[in-house]
């Protein structure tokens, strides 16, 4: 399973919630049926739950969804605080360079002169970029997702390539 978000709370009264979505297009989500809800965002395939999807729209800066059989704001507080996930093949493709941050989690980084910087363990939504947490031992890098630090991204290879030297 793929973690998209978590709801966050309940929104109005008729069953919407608010989510907040861990990537840059949830929108995109629109085009699946379902979405799979749990409590653990750890949990295997089948401590997820489907709910088919009614509707979903942006709303300030998070998003805002409705689920069939969900229809008052007492059945939306028992959403409250579920992580909001979806399996590989029901997700939409990613265009060109563009990955899910289920993806890069796990890539070994290496900077241009090939030394190892260590694993992605995760990424951090700032506003303005994601920025990948890197972490070799008990060090911790910060490097942001964007085009002059990430030069190569090869998930076939599991392997990220890094503007960033070893000592910053």
């Amino acid at each position: 399973m793929i973690v998209l978000g978590r709801i966050v709370a309940p929104f109005g009264v008729k069953g919407w919630v608010r989510v907040h979505p861990f990537g840059d297009d949830p929108l995109g989500w629109r085009r699946m049926s379902h979405w799979w809800i749990s409590a653990d965002d750890r949990a295997d395939d089948d401590g997820w739950r489907a709910l088919r999807l009614k509707a979903c729209r942006m709303h300030g800066n998070g998003l805002i969804a409705a689920f069939d059989g969900v229809d008052d704001r007492s059945a939306a507080e028992q959403l409250d605080k579920q992580f909001v996930g979806a399996p590989r093949d029901a997700m939409p493709q990613p265009a060109d360079d563009e990955y899910y941050w289920a993806d890069l989690i796990g890539l070994e980084v290496r900077n241009k002169a090939g030394c190892q910087l260590g694993t992605v363990a995760g990424l951090l939504e700032t506003g303005a970029h994601d920025v990948l947490q890197v972490r070799d031992g008990d060090e911790e890098r910060l490097i942001p997702f964007v085009g002059a630090y990430v030069i190569e991204v090869d998930l076939a290879g599991g392997r990220l390539t890094a503007d960033w030297e070893a000592d910053w």
